[in-house]
């Protein structure tokens, strides 16, 4: 993936770049979600606009029930919104079949849980080669495994595997097909404290050396100072947006 290129006196610091329309990767006007059961009506999203840019770290945050997996879900395309329009670079994800959705998905998007979602019988190696077997310029499985710190565990199977290597082993898994966008949904809500930080390191690693414009939705306010820039939400819209005059270390985050 080709970085945004930026004018000279931008490369003096990260905080002094000030993006325009053609860096966003992501787009969304009036995004709106309903979710319907019998007489229920619930309004998970509320008439959303949202940019993400090319590179940047954004952390989304809000208590739970505030809107933010189903903003993440559609944006990965998991989901679809019940109204407004959502827009991965020139491509309009609103206007997608089910079938071009797989596609964006498998070509555009790795994903990240706090679940693990590890398949027990396979080495951390098998579970990462999953993803690289379908994709089109995929890293080696070693090579991804060894970028989140895993090089002398990639023979070793889940059940070997300590919580937060486990979560590495889901972002080495994510990020092999190379993915112009990753998104991460509480990869830290199981993990102690300290496990954490090292989960959060891996994907402020990550971010930096691959270039991969980076979602991490949380409650937890203290993840925040990792961002280049911060939303909150509240009852299904964006209540705040700012920019972090610097971009803290995962190592300098207390909670």
């Amino acid at each position: 993936m080709v970085a945004a290129t930026l004018a000279p006196q931008a490369l003096e610091s990260r905080e002094a770049w000030l993006p325009g329309v053609s860096d966003r990767v992501f787009t969304a006007r009036g995004l709106t979600k309903v979710y319907r059961t019998g007489d229920v009506t619930v309004e998970a999203l509320r008439s959303l606009d949202l940019d993400l840019y090319r590179g940047e770290l954004l952390v989304l945050l809000g208590a739970s029930g505030s809107g933010k997996s189903t903003l993440l879900n559609i944006l990965g395309g998991l989901d679809t919104a019940s109204g407004g329009l959502v827009r991965f670079e020139d491509h309009l994800l609103t206007d997608m079949s089910e079938k071009e959705l797989t596609r964006y998905r498998r070509e555009h998007v790795g994903f990240v849980f706090q679940f693990y979602n590890l398949i027990p019988s396979l080495t951390a190696r098998e579970n990462v080669a999953l993803v690289t077997d379908i994709a089109d310029d995929p890293m080696r499985p070693e090579d991804a495994l060894a970028l989140v710190g895993l090089a002398e565990r990639v023979d070793h199977f889940p059940a070997q595997l300590s919580g937060g290597e486990q979560q590495r082993v889901a972002i080495a898994r994510a990020i092999a097909k190379r993915p112009d966008v990753l998104l991460c949904d509480e990869p830290t809500g199981a993990l102690d404290v300290e496990t954490g930080r090292l989960v959060l390191h891996t994907i402020d690693d990550v971010n930096r050396e691959t270039g991969s414009s980076t979602v991490l939705i949380t409650h937890n306010a203290a993840i925040a100072g990792m961002a280049d820039r911060v939303l909150r939400m509240t009852s299904g819209h964006i209540s705040e947006t700012y920019r972090n005059a610097r971009r803290i270390s995962p190592e300098e985050l207390v909670w």
